[in-house]
């Protein structure tokens, strides 16, 4: 495949400089015109009606989140699995398989630019991930790229006092590189790690942004960057809480964020963590699609067999809150708590929910918040109904009686 230069020989030449919120680039030949490398003449173009059946339909890759030539952002806190859903990902796409249900456009050649992990710690997360989804070697018939920023920098941009310069050369061989492989898809893993401006800095960063999207265009792939939030204090992670400038969140043309499922969450459908991280995906900013329901993850260890136990994502549904009961179960609990005045309250000592654990077989501890649930639900559906009676010191106090009795 003949290769032709990225950087027009102009643009090599320019540097960006920063005063406020104005931008200028200027030429190094040329530095006594305030407009060298800057268009001096635009034309307006008429409009011209096209068939929508003559307009090709947009490149989706995987699901509705990444698409050719354009940038994609994925926000996460630290810790979450945002790493190791991407590495999924980039078997899902090399492989042509499903593994997270999402429609990809595989198989497809995919560059996974690890920039903080080394070698060794990429290969067990790798083969942890294809012992589990058993893929072989074969399924990925050479199609998979790994480099980690151990061994090789991807620095795109640097900063000189206030001046943000292009590392022309790097990014010359970066296009070369994905199009003499021919790569389709290219995950940088953290974005933060593939610049060295001011994060802060919303021209700066959009200029590093920007230059990402010249380089989807150009090389006719999608590029996915991987970003942290910044510390949340508690709060939701959303696109708009990433770590530094907005600008990037504003260059991509699909942003999801992941979010740790809280203990609340799981208590309520009666699972417990036991040391798995369960994480939701959402995509809150996208451009050329709508943002889709929030999907759910968590992780599961895979023994490598010589001593490491490796994290590795998979989909997870969440379970029906009445997997397992039988109206026949809804009818003894009906039977069990009749005419007993048992307190709502869970933090009364004759709390009905202890009544409805027995019949049951839950564990009261461990599945209250399931309880709590079901007895919310049997209410809200009349089965059961919530009244107000006198305790022994005249104060009047919720309790569960049966509602509407079921069919036995």
């Amino acid at each position: 495949m003949r290769y032709e230069s990225f950087l027009s020989a102009p643009y090599r030449e320019f540097k960006c400089s920063f005063g406020g919120r104005r931008m200028m680039f200027e030429a190094k030949e040329a530095r006594n015109s305030k407009l060298a490398g800057v268009p001096t003449e635009l034309k307006a173009t008429p409009f011209v009606y096209k068939d929508p059946m003559q307009i090709p339909p947009r490149q989706w890759l995987y699901g509705r989140h990444l698409i050719r030539k354009n940038l994609s952002v994925t926000v996460a806190p630290g810790g979450v699995g945002k790493s190791s859903l991407t590495i999924i990902q980039a078997l899902e796409l090399a492989s042509g398989r499903k593994l997270l249900g999402h429609w990809n456009g595989g198989p497809l050649k995919v560059w996974l630019f690890n920039l903080e992990d080394e070698r060794s710690e990429l290969d067990r997360r790798l083969s942890a991930a294809m012992m589990h989804y058993d893929i072989s070697d074969e399924d990925l018939a050479g199609r998979l790229y790994v480099d980690t920023g151990r061994e090789q920098e991807l620095v795109l941009a640097t900063q000189e006092r206030d001046e943000a310069l292009l590392n022309t050369a790097l990014i010359e061989s970066l296009a070369q590189e994905i199009a003499e492989r021919r790569i389709d898809v290219m995950i940088v893993d953290p974005f933060v790690s593939s610049h060295r401006v001011n994060e802060m800095d919303n021209g700066k960063i959009d200029f590093v942004s920007k230059t990402w999207i010249r380089l989807a265009e150009y090389s006719n792939c999608a590029i996915e960057l991987v970003h942290h939030t910044r510390k949340l204090n508690g709060a939701a992670a959303s696109s708009e809480s990433s770590r530094g400038a907005s600008s990037l969140i504003n260059a991509a043309r699909s942003a999801r964020v992941l979010q740790r499922l809280s203990e609340k969450e799981l208590s309520d459908v009666g699972v417990v963590s036991n040391g798995s991280t369960y994480f939701s995906v959402r995509r809150d900013k996208s451009n050329l699609a709508s943002s889709g329901e929030r999907e759910i993850y968590r992780t599961v260890t895979v023994d490598l067999g010589q001593g490491d136990q490796v994290g590795v994502v998979e989909w997870w549904e969440k379970p029906d809150l009445f997997r397992g009961i039988k109206p026949a179960d809804t009818l003894e609990v009906q039977k069990a708590i009749d005419g007993k005045g048992l307190r709502h309250s869970d933090q009364a000592t004759d709390w009905c929910g202890h009544t409805i654990a027995q019949v049951l077989s839950l564990e009261t501890v461990k599945d209250k918040g399931r309880i709590k649930k079901l007895i919310e639900a049997w209410i809200a559906s009349g089965v059961l109904a919530k009244k107000y009676i006198k305790d022994t010191k005249g104060k009047e106090v919720p309790v569960v009686e049966v509602g509407e009795w079921m069919n036995a």
